[in-house]
């Protein structure tokens, strides 16, 4: 499921009330950033291991899409994508707040190996489809986050027409779409579960730290 990804873009601070949870602007375009392929893994019911010493880990939720076909310009984003997934952007927030003072690229607290468990991916229904649902992530059974993409300040159409445009797209490149509000810590011992109407499409259980 997972062999063939190359590049793996994030957009940052694309639901109004994710951004100003954090105390961030609202971007004006969307706000790209990488993760390493390395940190994509399968959401599949294991334990996921993430780092020990770097402070607070975030979870925060997220549509993931998978292109099929090299980008052109004016293609429809249903053209363009083949199937979605849902997965979890892993941040290390504490790292991300230094780095955010200094300038930094946000590498150091995106893209660290484990930090991108996604769903299977199933065939793109399309994207008017796709605001038809909910999707949430449950906490040890508490839901912690709920969203649409109809919330979004930038749609799916925006988004592959700013990153194929300035950057490019092909087979094989994933895009995870942005996180609504609700992000918050998690800790050893933690199930985390992703839901799409309803019916969960994995989870993963936070493992024991290790130096």
């Amino acid at each position: 499921m997972l062999t063939n990804i190359r590049n793996v873009y994030c957009v940052g601070r694309n639901y109004k009330l994710h951004a100003e949870e954090l105390g961030n602007a609202v971007p004006d375009e969307p706000m790209i950033f990488m993760k390493p392929s390395h940190a994509v893994v399968a959401l599949n019911s294991e334990t996921l291991q993430l780092p020990a010493t770097k402070g607070e880990v975030h979870y925060e939720a997220e549509l993931v899409i998978q292109i099929g076909r090299d980008y052109e310009p004016g293609m429809a984003v249903d053209e363009l994508v083949d199937a979605y997934a849902f997965g979890i952007d892993f941040t290390l927030r504490d790292v991300q707040t230094v780095i955010k003072k200094k300038g930094h690229p946000w590498t150091a607290a995106k893209g660290f190996k484990n930090s991108a468990p996604v769903t299977a991916f199933q065939p793109f229904p399309g994207s008017q489809a796709l605001l038809e649902k909910d999707f949430t992530l449950t906490k040890n059974g508490a839901e912690v986050q709920r969203g649409n993409i109809r919330n979004m300040i930038f749609s799916l159409q925006d988004i592959v027409d700013y990153v194929g445009h300035h950057y490019g797209l092909g087979p094989g490149d994933i895009i995870f779409t942005g996180t609504p509000e609700g992000v918050g810590p998690t800790a050893a011992g933690d199930v985390l579960e992703l839901v799409w109407d309803g019916e969960s499409l994995g989870k993963c259980t936070i493992a024991e730290a290790v130096q």
